[in-house]
């Protein structure tokens, strides 16, 4: 640089000077040094006269400055700056500096930059405050830190970090932490007044006149941090805590999320090195799903493998695989994250400590307040109350749109340790049956909504009457959001013993697992119930329950095999019955089996046997199982080739609907009309009658989705799709990839299907 260096000792003349020399504006010279305009008009007004000597450096950087001159603009700034107090001069801020920043920090960008926007806006009459909150582990201390060594430039006032030890047994009080904060502001000893509302007071004179930057790192309640907060000036306080801090009113918000699993692998790569990582890519990524992206365990399993430099990372995801064994393998050296679960979990009373290891017991990704009360004893009202208060510790996670609650999967298990530590088996075991008993006769109660034969008013036998489910809507809604804890139940009622509460709930279940055939749960459900009947001794029922599971291997599971095996059993315990409809529904479901496995002829001749046993049966439950049957034969015929054969089969199915089956709902004959139409679309289809084919289709999907039945929609929008595509319909390309999309959403085998129509229409359009 050249024409001389400025003269004078002042800093903030002395920049203004340099600042014109270089020819650049206060914004200019703002975007280039990443110091706020606001800042450096300060600083050139001589309000600030001695900013840090990073803020220097990046001046310095930004203007061009030689050696010399970047020593003298230095020099100029340190002449401004607090002398390190003696036994009569005040403290320097330093007295609080921050700590060391974390080289390897990791992610967390978005909230970055939002706090860059924040230290922007700060101004006189505005300071801002952000509360950083969220569960144990997320790294909101190291969160906190990085981001005042990345703000720094921006306060040149100084930057204060003060622990508050809100995890203590005794936290810091606001008192004594006033205290802290006025020695590092330079107030002696003598001078800082007696009373809180007094420190607190000149606490906030000091603090309105500064860009300062404050850190108040594991922060209790809003009790302690409230009186720390400046009321004025252009400052920025970034508070962390465990808890919400709900009551902290006019502050900005940064909850921190678990890590993406890329951006935990990336924190791996940092702590051990690239090199491990690309060796080991498969075992870094389970590391990372071991870990539960949660950042403080994935850092010790990069702490615990950069101390064993030649231990391969799969050896360790191998040990952290076994649930027993994770949270010991998650430690290293004073890193524990069972440490750091423990630290809140001592802090709660008594009855929330109850609430939150019992929960752990609940079945599934989240569990209802419901749940978490009958598992810890407790009220329902004092449940809600127990779970709210520990989302607001950050020790559970709420769903956003309904009343339920989720664990990090390391504070589930460490919430399991303390049922083993404080509970014992008894204890353990009796909250499980107590949970098992009423959720099983509420999953009975709710899909007898749905059960046609069962009369329409309100099922009995919910264990609390005033707050079943009324109706079907709440009855999906209830067996939907509580489907793995049902199941468990149904399972512990098995195991126990309990085989006629199993046959029933399974019974109740039958019409509701038809709306919703896409639930492969069912294969076990109805494996359970036929085996509680086989112990209990009744074919008839045996037969029944076989049948249900032979329809779930093929519709659910997709199983032909596996349904096969259940139907022969089915058919043989019918015969020893002496029960013909369960003889027809048995070989009904063979048949199906057998054309799954391309036996063709054999399920022709099945399907042909159970038409003829259930036609010369006269019960309306024979009817049902007519219809299901003739339309399996249709369809057997169709993929045999003879569509006109199958469409006569079909529209035969089709006149019993029309006719009507005596003592049956119309809305039930109305659904199994319904598949007739989508069957006899499909056989028009096949014999290329394709304006015949789409309203039959168009009936079809139009009733399943009136229904809400998605499993049977889905598939009839795929035919209706095929159809539009052989029409040249507009509607084509949009209705098969709504079909494609869904299907593959339900995990349909017909999804395949969708996908090739849809590019069948796609090289259809571009031509050869």
């Amino acid at each position: 640089m050249c024409g001389g260096s400025p003269s004078t000792e002042d800093f903030g003349q002395r920049l203004r000077l340099l600042r014109a020399r270089a020819g650049l504006s206060q914004e200019a010279l703002s975007h280039a040094a990443g110091v706020s305009v606001r800042a450096l008009a300060d600083m050139e007004r001589g309000r600030t006269r001695g900013p840090q000597r990073r803020t220097v450096q990046a001046l310095a950087e930004a203007l061009g400055l030689d050696a010399d001159d970047a020593a003298g603009l230095e020099e100029s700034a340190a002449l401004g700056r607090p002398r390190p107090r003696t036994t009569d001069a005040p403290a320097a801020p330093a007295a609080l500096a921050l700590p060391r920043d974390i080289q390897d920090f990791t992610a967390r960008d978005a909230a970055l930059a939002r706090l860059l926007d924040l230290a922007r806006d700060a101004g006189p009459d505005r300071p801002v405050v952000t509360v950083v909150a969220g569960q144990p582990g997320l790294g909101k201390t190291a969160f906190a830190v990085h981001a005042a060594h990345r703000l720094a430039p921006h306060f040149p006032d100084g930057q204060l970090a003060l622990d508050l030890r809100g995890m203590d047994a005794e936290p810091a009080t606001p008192r004594d932490a006033l205290a802290r904060l006025l020695g590092a502001m330079g107030v002696a000893d003598a001078a800082i007044p007696a009373g809180t509302d007094d420190r607190a007071g000149l606490w906030r004179s000091l603090a309105g006149g500064r860009r300062l930057l404050l850190v108040l790192d594991n922060a209790a309640d809003e009790t302690q941090v409230g009186p720390l907060l400046p009321g004025t000036g252009p400052s920025l306080t970034i508070v962390t805590s465990r808890q919400a801090l709900a009551g902290l009113t006019s502050v900005h918000r940064c909850d921190l999320a678990l890590l993406r699993r890329e951006e935990a692998v990336e924190l791996l790569t940092r702590i051990v090195g690239p090199e491990r990582v690309r060796a080991e890519a498969q075992a870094a990524r389970d590391l990372a799903d071991l870990c539960g992206h949660l950042p403080l365990a994935v850092r010790i399993a990069g702490q615990r493998l950069l101390s064993r430099p030649h231990e391969r990372l799969g050896k360790l995801a191998a040990r952290l695989a076994a649930e027993g064994r994770r949270l010991d393998g998650l430690q290293a050296g004073n890193l524990r994250v069972r440490a750091a679960f423990a630290l809140s979990y001592r802090q709660l009373p008594a009855d929330s400590r109850t609430f939150l290891r019992r929960a752990s017991l609940a079945a599934g990704a989240d569990f209802s307040p419901e749940t978490g009360a009958l598992l810890a004893g407790l009220p329902h009202d004092e449940a809600v109350a127990r779970a709210e208060e520990l989302t607001d510790a950050g020790l559970l996670q709420s769903d956003p749109t309904a009343e339920r609650y989720r664990f990090h999967d390391l504070l589930r298990l460490y919430a399991a340790e303390q049922v083993a530590a404080e509970d014992g088996p008894a204890v353990r075991d009796a909250a499980l049956d107590r949970t098992a008993r009423w959720m099983l006769r509420r999953a009975t109660a709710a899909a007898l909504h749905f059960d046609v034969d069962h009369d329409r008013a309100a099922p009995s036998g919910d264990p609390d009457p005033d707050g079943a489910p009324a109706g079907r809507e709440e009855a999906r809604a209830w067996l939907e959001a509580e489907r793995a804890q049902w199941l468990a139940a149904l399972r512990r009622a098995h195991d126990s013993g309990r085989h006629r509460e199993v046959l029933d709930a399974a019974e109740a279940m039958h019409w509701f697992s038809d709306l919703n055939k896409h639930w492969e749960q069912w294969v076990e459900v109805f494996r359970r119930s036929s085996g509680s009947a086989r112990a209990l001794g009744g074919r008839r029922e045996e037969a029944v329950h076989l049948n249900y599971l032979a329809w779930a291997h093929n519709s659910c599971a997709h199983d032909p095999r596996a349904a096969l095996a259940s139907a022969d059993a089915a058919l043989v315990a019918a015969r020893d019955s002496g029960d013909g409809l369960q003889q027809g529904w048995a070989l009904g479901y063979g048949a199906q089996a057998l054309h799954l496995l391309g036996r063709m002829e054999e399920a022709h001749t099945r399907l042909r046997e159970a038409v003829r046993r259930l036609a010369s049966q006269t019960s309306p439950q024979a009817r049902l199982a007519e219809l299901t049957t003739l339309n399996t034969l249709g369809t057997l015929l169709r993929r045999m080739g003879r569509a006109a054969e199958a469409l006569d089969i079909h529209r035969r199915s089709e006149r019993i609907c029309r006719a009507g089956v005596p003592g049956q709902a119309d809305e039930l004959i109305a659904m199994y009309h319904a598949v007739a139409r989508q069957h006899i679309g499909n056989d028009l289809a096949a014999l290329e009658r394709w304006h015949e084919a789409e309203p039959s289709l168009r009936h079809a999907v139009a009733f399943f989705e009136a229904a809400q039945m998605p499993a049977w929609a889905e598939p009839a929008r795929l035919d209706l799709g095929r159809v539009l595509a052989a029409l040249g319909h507009p509607e084509a390309r949009e209705t098969l990839r709504a079909a494609r999309d869904a299907l593959a959403a339900l995990r349909s085998p017909r999804q395949a299907e969708a996908a090739t129509a849809l590019a069948a229409l796609g090289r259809a359009a571009t031509g050869p």
